[in-house]
């Protein structure tokens, strides 16, 4: 996504890029970043928490109005709750294998039927 946003840049339009991967963004060297300290895969909240999506979104877009310098980057005071996720996140141990093999079979077979879609 950092590398997709330098090239819309590039073309003249604006963005932020909202996430959790700070090290990888900077990396990128993104015009504008809005950090938040959650899980991947979740940049802009916790799933249903409506109120916080708006929050974070309103967050970015007040960043793109704001940002007047190349590599601005700011950090969400949005909190996910605990911190509990950061030392299970990921993980994968005999209480949660069969589970992880079963959910990763079923989106493999998911992804071949749509495909067989696509293709046929």
């Amino acid at each position: 996504m950092s590398l997709v946003a330098r090239h819309i840049e590039q073309a003249g339009i604006p963005t932020v890029v909202i996430g959790s991967a700070f090290d990888i963004v900077q990396q990128c060297k993104v015009p504008r970043f809005l950090f938040l300290d959650f899980p991947l895969g979740n940049p802009c909240g916790k799933p249903g928490d409506r109120l916080m999506q708006k929050r974070i979104v309103a967050h970015g877009l007040s960043l793109l109005e704001r940002a007047v310098r190349a590599e601005t980057a700011e950090y969400s005071v949005e909190s996910w709750g605990s911190d509990d996720w950061k030392t299970a996140y990921m993980e994968v141990n005999s209480n949660n294998r069969l589970a992880l093999q079963k959910m990763g079979e079923e989106l493999r077979g998911n992804r071949l039927v749509r495909e067989k879609r696509v293709f046929d």
